[in-house]
């Protein structure tokens, strides 16, 4: 006769298992249109598309990097620092606010921020209640080739950190258009525990070089950043030809607005042909439309496959220490006689609600105290 186990000692069926966790489903919108020199037209339209998105049902809706006005940094001009305010009182984030309480969504809020004599190219984050959770200063400053992107003339690299907010639909990272190129900025997002990743974005052709067409690697850098961390992600871009005067010719800037899924497959995308997204690739040639898109993710589902997929659990931050050197050289590896940090931070601060901290090089582990330790291997 079979001796069976006692019941506290027998194998667990799958039938015993916890339960899934509640579905978490959240409907994630960016919003594209165009702008003019009448700021009061451009906040207009940005307030309609919000409504809009709302009434399609998103939660979490996206506007375009600095809407209130044409892309100014295609010249230098003193003209142009009159459009800042400071944060404290900011009238278009005062707006949105209220916006998003009447409405119950959490929101995007891009403006240009005057604090005292420096200037930055900043984001507010408001809740679905109207509470405005902080701002983020974009962190890494663009100076391209020719009349385009001279965004140091007017304002100065960030210093809020990279940042992550509870909201009442998840926990969203906030970076702004070029440091969307950067796949550091998206990771430390997500390794403080952001669910969603958001870019307001502004990007166009090239006037100096008519033969390069950044639109597709633009989207590509970005699905690549949703499909390494395993989380959405959403890229709102404005559209349309801008013409400054001063400037060598008019930009035009060319949409494409999309929300990426965690496996880097695109969900929707503002002008696409649906044919064109039938297998999560890109439309190659959006219509320059106005408008939004939405899609509905579950949270849940996708922290779960982030645990099962090992890409966190795997993670080696004790070779990672070239990433805190601009050559790659100089810092060497954590643990391999290169500089030491602490077991969780490596050079990335989050000063969000949700965010982590630490520091990095010289000195000991602050876990053990020793040099050269192994505790970043755990």
């Amino acid at each position: 006769m079979q001796r069976l186990l006692p019941a506290a000692l027998r194998p667990k069926r799958a039938t015993d298992m916890a339960p899934a966790p509640p579905e978490r489903r959240v409907v994630l919108a960016v919003t594209q249109f165009a702008m003019s020199e009448d700021r009061e037209a451009n906040v207009a339209k940005a307030e309609q598309y919000v409504r809009r998105a709302a009434a399609a049902g998103a939660n979490i809706i996206l506007l375009p990097e600095l809407f209130e006005s044409p892309y100014f940094a295609q010249v230098h001009s003193q003209e142009y620092f009159q459009l800042a305010a400071p944060y404290e009182g900011h009238p278009l984030v005062e707006r949105f606010a209220a916006l998003a309480g009447e409405l119950g969504v959490v929101l995007t809020v891009p403006f240009f921020e005057a604090a005292n004599n420096a200037y930055f190219n900043s984001c507010a984050m408001v809740d679905a209640d109207g509470a405005v959770l902080g701002r983020y200063r974009k962190s890494h400053i663009p100076d391209g080739p020719g009349f385009r992107y001279l965004e140091k003339y007017y304002m100065s690299p960030g210093d809020t950190g990279l940042n992550v907010y509870d909201t009442a639909y998840g926990r969203v990272g906030l970076a702004i258009c070029w440091d969307q190129w950067f796949p550091e900025a998206a990771r430390a997002l997500v390794l403080q525990g952001a669910e969603v990743l958001l870019y307001p974005s502004c990007i166009g052709d090239e006037p100096h070089d008519p033969a390069t067409d950044s639109y597709p690697h633009w989207m590509r850098v970005q699905q690549g950043h949703a499909a390494a961390n395993m989380v959405p992600l959403l890229a709102a871009n404005r559209v349309g030809r801008e013409a400054l005067e001063g400037a060598t010719s008019a930009v035009t800037y060319y949409g494409g607005s999309f929300i990426a899924g965690a496996q880097g497959q695109v969900l929707a995308q503002v002008g696409a042909s649906p044919k064109a997204l039938a297998h999560g690739d890109r439309d190659p040639a959006p219509d320059l439309n106005e408008g939004f898109v939405t899609a509905a993710v579950d949270l849940a589902e996708l922290a779960a496959a982030r645990a099962g997929w090992g890409i966190f659990r795997d993670r080696r931050p004790d070779l990672y220490g070239a990433l805190l050197t601009k050559d790659g050289g100089s810092g060497g590896s954590v643990g391999a006689g290169g500089g030491s940090g602490t077991c969780g931070g490596y050079g990335w601060k989050g000063k969000g609600k949700a965010g982590g901290s630490g520091s990095a090089g010289g000195g000991s582990c602050s876990c053990c105290g020793k040099e050269g330790c192994s505790c970043n291997l755990h």
